[in-house]
């Protein structure tokens, strides 16, 4: 069997080598290349995109081999149905031709969906799906009815998840190469032979167009590849299901597959809080992320090799799946997600952190906001410019602002004329004036109902790496008013020589 499996990578790879430099120089020669048309694209000059179809020719020919093989050497086929490799590559060639027609001639998302659920549809009519989920279900083997979405939704998710990764020279094939090897391995442990020599093949595939495909590429793996190579891995998974414990045949490929299955989740879920249709194309990908740290093509590359090796490694672990190794190999991919997306500085989840952080400080910006609620309530039966200030000082003394000015035009002297009055206050002792000092300061005129410009409020805030604790739209909507409302009711009513009078007293006390 170790021949055979020799063999089988071989004659993949050998055959994988060929058919990509023909499929680059034909389809150069047809101009048949794809040409860099927005700022997604990281290559500068046209190339051949059709590196599927060499893929898919080195892994069909090697089947075709084996099989041809097997009828003159039967032990060749040895513990392997001949019907459930047709399962298996039937819906797979269904899906490169999708891919091939997304090549040549661009094909919907919808067109795309609609596809890879009737492909995954065949591969459950073929006995492969998912059965039961017993981490989170119990043993329980679910209903057709149940089995069919989730088969459907393991099979779009991965299939498009290999194709969401191919954005840099040799990535997705890279990443996929890794994967494979992590299936044939489960295959063996689980003596599932058919998915050992399929993910042989693949593998061998994978690596021989590999050669045209790193940076520098000359061919690309297109989404006739990228598709392909997704749906076998989901589809190999599946098949190793009927052989193996569901946690070992599908917890371990979810893990193995981390890099796209990564990218597919945080793409989803950026486009989801930014408000952006979930097929928005854009350039924040985790490689363009890390193109824009100051890395190479090729340093990116080789980067999240390591992360998909990492992943195939620990996904290894589950292989024999305790207590304790199954917690270890959660907190290691947990932490190592959490560091790497927290390095990677996405807006979205900046944002995401920052409400977060404004709900654990709730409760001091309930107490700010009821604070400004009752500077309102009681400058409406304010009679005094005495009790103003004293209003305005409680609202502003606890929370996240540092001081204020408060200038009021028309203030009767005394001796016939008006003239303008200001008052300052601040938390700071001793500090009246904020030029001298960085802050920012939210300016608001003070125009009562009947029309009137009683004067302006200006309060000043100190830069601060720690968040407004209020809702500003508490101080820039009601507030304004009531508080001209107040100054033009003392204006209009209150004695000059005790308005006056207060306003000394508060001016003495505070400077």
């Amino acid at each position: 069997m170790t021949f055979l499996f020799f063999g089988v990578f071989a004659v993949s790879l050998a055959l994988s080598f060929v058919a990509t430099r023909e499929v680059r120089d034909l389809a150069t020669r047809r101009g048949w290349v794809a040409f860099p048309k927005d700022t997604r694209h990281v290559h500068s000059n046209p190339l051949p995109r059709l590196g599927g179809v060499a893929i898919f020719l080195a892994f069909s020919i090697t089947l075709g081999l084996w099989l041809v093989l097997g009828s003159f050497y039967p032990k060749a086929l040895e513990g392997v149905a001949p019907g459930t490799l047709l399962r298996i590559y039937v819906p797979a060639c269904l899906i490169f031709c999708l891919g091939i027609y997304d090549d040549l001639c661009g094909a919907s998302h919808y067109l795309k969906f609609a596809v890879q659920i009737v492909a995954a549809a065949i591969l459950f009519a073929g006995g492969m799906r998912i059965l039961d989920l017993p981490v989170l279900f119990g043993y329980h083997t679910f209903p057709w009815f149940i089995g069919l979405p989730l088969t459907a939704l393991w099979v779009v998710a991965i299939t498009n998840a290999f194709n969401l990764i191919d954005g840099l020279d040799g990535l997705a094939a890279g990443s996929a190469l890794f994967s494979t090897m992590v299936v044939f391995v489960v295959s063996i442990v689980t003596h599932s032979w058919i998915g050992s020599l399929m993910s042989l093949a693949l593998a061998g595939a994978i690596l021989g167009f590999l050669r045209f495909n790193f940076n520098p590429a000359t061919i690309f793996l297109g989404d006739s590849g990228s598709l392909f190579i997704g749906f076998l891995l989901s589809a190999l998974a599946l098949a190793g299901a009927q052989k193996a414990p569901t946690f070992i045949a599908v917890a371990i490929p979810v893990v193995s597959f981390g890099l796209p299955i990564l990218e597919t989740a945080l793409s989803v879920l950026r486009r989801l809080i930014s408000g952006r249709p979930i097929f928005t194309a854009d350039r924040e990908h985790i490689h363009h992320k890390l193109l824009e740290l100051g890395m190479s093509h090729r340093q990116v590359v080789i980067v999240l090799y390591a992360v998909s090796a990492l992943f195939a490694m620990l996904s290894l672990f589950l292989l024999w799946p305790t207590g304790s190794t199954l917690g270890l190999v959660l907190a290691v991919v947990g932490t190592g997600i959490w560091l790497g997306v927290q390095h990677l500085n996405y807006l979205e989840f900046g944002e995401l952190r920052r409400v977060a952080q404004r709900t654990f400080e709730q409760r001091q910006i309930v107490i700010n906001n009821l604070a400004m609620r009752r500077a309102v309530a009681e400058l409406k039966v304010a009679g005094s410019f005495e009790q103003v200030q004293k209003i305005l000082i409680a609202a502003f003394e606890h929370n996240d602002f540092d001081g204020f000015e408060l200038s009021v035009f028309d203030w009767p002297t005394g001796n016939g004329e008006d003239s303008g009055s200001t008052v300052q206050w601040t938390k700071v002792p001793n500090l009246v004036l904020f030029s001298g000092f960085p802050s920012w300061k939210l300016s608001l005129d003070l125009i009562s109902t009947g029309n009137h410009r009683r004067g302006s409020l200006v309060i000043h805030r100190m830069y601060s790496a720690r968040d407004l604790q209020l809702d500003i739209n508490l101080v820039t909507s009601e507030f304004p008013v009531v508080l001209a409302d107040a100054l033009d009711r003392i204006l209009t009513h209150t004695d000059l020589l005790a308005a006056t009078q207060a306003h000394g007293q508060f001016l003495a006390a505070n400077m």
